[in-house]
C-alpha cells in the first residue's frame, strides 16, 4: 500500500468503516454516473471496420483513464484495416495486474440496430454487454479505489483491443497484448458475465478455435463412368467421405467440429468474405470440392491430437482421387490451470468478505474464444468479470444495468487482494 493508502485505511478503521465496505459504498456513488457512461460509449459505433469508431471510442476510454492518474498510449492497426488498441499504465513495485477488453463490436455502421434504449432494469444496443458494459465495469473498480485511496502505488496495466470480433493479422494485432500478458503476475478479462439460474458464472477456462480447409480433387468426365477404375469417385464423394468420418470419429468431450461452407463441383472458390461460387452440371463427374471450419477444443493438446487424426483420415483416399488439408492460426485455448482456479477462489474470498454472493465456475463449453485464451499460457487468468447480459452477437442484445455496481465491487475487491 502507498502512504496514502495507509492512513485512509488507519482513518477508516477508527471510524468503523473497513476498505471493503468504502470500495462498496465508493461503487454505489457512481452508479448514476456508470450509466451515463456506458450509454455514451454504446451509442458510438465501433464496429471493428470502423476504425474511425474504434478510435472515438478509445479517445473516452482514454480520457478516463488519464483522469484516475494513468499514462496511455495508442498502437495504430492501419496496417491491418483496424482500429487502434489502446494500452494505459500505473508504475507500481512488482508485476502489474492486466486488466483487459475490447473497444469493438459485431455491429457495424450499416446494421439497423445503434442505440441504446433503457426499459427498466435491462437497457438493449449494440454492445451493452459485449463488452462496453465490461468496459464500464471495469472503470468502476478503479474509480472505486481511487476514491477510497487505495489505487495509488498499485502496478496495473489496461490493455484494450480494437479488433477482438474479427482480429487482424495475429502477428501483427496481438504482439504487444502477449508482451503484457508474459509481463503481468494476473490476468483479469472484462468481457460479458454470464448468469446460470442460480448464480453469477466466470471462466478458468475456454475453448480456442481453429480454422481448416479442404479441398478434394477428382477426375472430370462424363458420369456414366463414375466409380469404374479409369474415372474413380470425383472430389464430392471424396470430401463427403472425409467430412462422414471426421462426424463419425472426431467428437470428445470439450471439442466441436463445425463444417461452416461446403461446395462441389468444377472451380470451387472461397472469397474472405464468406461467399462462395462453383461450376457444374449433373452429368459431370464433379472435379472439385472444397470445405471450410474450425475446431474449438480445451488445450493445445487437444487441438494437435485432433488435427493428427483428421490429417490421417484425409489420407485414405478413394480411387482417382486427392484430398489437401490445411489449417489456419486461430485462437488458442484457455486451458484450466490450478492457478486459474486460484483466483477465482479469491474472487469468492473477497466477494463473501463483502456479503456479495459467490460465483461459479462456467463450464468451457458455454463460452467461445476470446483475447484472454492468448495470455493464459503465461499468466494467471480470469475471465467474465463484465456486466451480466444476453443476446450477444445478435440485434436486441442487452444488459442488466443493476449488475453494473455488483460485477465491479468484486472486481475492485479482487484487484485489492492481488495487490496486497
Amino acid at each position: 500500500m502507498s502512504r496514502l493508502s495507509l492512513v485512509l485505511f488507519a482513518i477508516s478503521a477508527v471510524f468503523g468503516q473497513t476498505p471493503d465496505i468504502a470500495i462498496l459504498k465508493a461503487v454505489d456513488a457512481q452508479v448514476p454516473t456508470a450509466e451515463a457512461l456506458l450509454e455514451r460509449l454504446v451509442n458510438q459505433n465501433s464496429g471493428t471496420f470502423h476504425p474511425a469508431g474504434v478510435r472515438a471510442v478509445a479517445t473516452i476510454m482514454e480520457g478516463e483513464l488519464r483522469e484516475l492518474g494513468f499514462t496511455t498510449r495508442l498502437i495504430p492497426l492501419e496496417s491491418i484495416q483496424r482500429g487502434v488498441h489502446l494500452v494505459a499504465e500505473q508504475k507500481g513495485v512488482g508485476k502489474p495486474i492486466l486488466l483487459i477488453g475490447h473497444m469493438d463490436t459485431v455491429f457495424e455502421p450499416s446494421s439497423p440496430f445503434q442505440r441504446w434504449e433503457r426499459r427498466g432494469r435491462t437497457a438493449t444496443g449494440p454492445g451493452t454487454s459485449d463488452m462496453k458494459g465490461g468496459l464500464v465495469v471495469m472503470l468502476s473498480a478503479l474509480k472505486a479505489l481511487r476514491d477510497t485511496g487505495q489505487l495509488a502505488g498499485v502496478p496495473i496495466t489496461v490493455f484494450l483491443t480494437g479488433d477482438e470480433e474479427a482480429p487482424g493479422t495475429i502477428s501483427v494485432s496481438r504482439a504487444a497484448f502477449i508482451e503484457a500478458g508474459k509481463a503481468a503476475r494476473a490476468a483479469l478479462c472484462f468481457e460479458t458475465g454470464i448468469r446460470s439460474v442460480s448464480q453469477d458464472m466466470v471462466s478458468t477456462a475456454r475453448r480456442g478455435f481453429t480454422g481448416w480447409q479442404l479441398r478434394t480433387t477428382g477426375k472430370a468426365g462424363h458420369s456414366g463412368g463414375i466409380f469404374n477404375g479409369q474415372m474413380g469417385f470425383g472430389a464430392v464423394y471424396e470430401i463427403s467421405r472425409i467430412l462422414n468420418e471426421f462426424q463419425q470419429t472426431l467428437r470428445e468431450p470439450n471439442m466441436t467440429f463445425n463444417v461452416g461452407m461446403l461446395l462441389g463441383g468444377a472451380n470451387a472458390r472461397f472469397d474472405p468474405s464468406g461467399t462462395g461460387t462453383v461450376n457444374g452440371k449433373d452429368n459431370i463427374i464433379p472435379s472439385d470440392a472444397l470445405a471450410k471450419g474450425e475446431i474449438r477444443a480445451l488445450s493445445p493438446e487437444q487441438v494437435a491430437r485432433v488435427k493428427d487424426r483428421m490429417y490421417a483420415i484425409a489420407a485414405k483416399n478413394l480411387p482417382g482421387t486427392t484430398a489437401e488439408l490445411t489449417f489456419e492460426t486461430g485462437y488458442p485455448p484457455m486451458a484450466p490451470t490450478p492457478g486459474n482456479k486460484r483466483l477465482l477462489e479469491l474472487l469468492n474470498e473477497v466477494s463473501r468478505a463483502a456479503g456479495i454472493p459467490e460465483v461459479g465456475e462456467l463450464d468451457p463449453m458455454m463460452r467461445g474464444a476470446g483475447d484472454i485464451s492468448f495470455l493464459a499460457p503465461y499468466v494467471d487468468s480470469l475471465s467474465g468479470l463484465g456486466a451480466i447480459g444476453t443476446g450477444a452477437h445478435a440485434v436486441g442484445e442487452s444488459v442488466d444495468v443493476e449488475s453494473l455496481p455488483r460485477q465491479s465491487k468484486r472486481a475492485a475487491m479482487l484487484i485489492r487482494r492481488l495487490a496486497q
